[in-house]
């Protein structure tokens, strides 16, 4: 027999809990100036409860090829990747919209 989902009570194959709360997020990508002039980029915004934070870090981690941790609901990155993390994050599912680029 399958598991179902707590949530929504679907099959985990045909689960959408996920694909919903990527719709309801709003999510922020910026950069800050680190110890010794090193740049980060901060994507901050999801809600741990409804997105597997650190599943997304470690997308991020092997596409960018970097860097990086999640700390609650944040994600960190070593270096300036706001362009290409917020095509990460579309490709994962998130819509252009949610997005903001500081």
């Amino acid at each position: 027999m399958t598991e179902v989902c707590p949530k929504c009570g679907l099959p985990k194959e045909l689960c959408v809990c996920e694909t919903i709360a990527k719709e309801k997020q709003k999510i922020r990508i910026r950069t800050v100036k680190r110890r010794y002039g090193k740049i980060t980029t901060i994507i901050e915004g999801f809600d741990p409860k409804d997105i597997d934070v650190k599943k997304l870090t470690k997308k991020f981690k092997s596409e960018l090829a970097c860097g990086g941790t999640s700390k609650g609901n944040t994600i960190e990155l070593q270096g300036e990747h706001k362009q290409r993390a917020k095509e990460i994050l579309i490709k994962s599912g998130f819509t252009e919209d949610q997005i903001e680029v500081r």
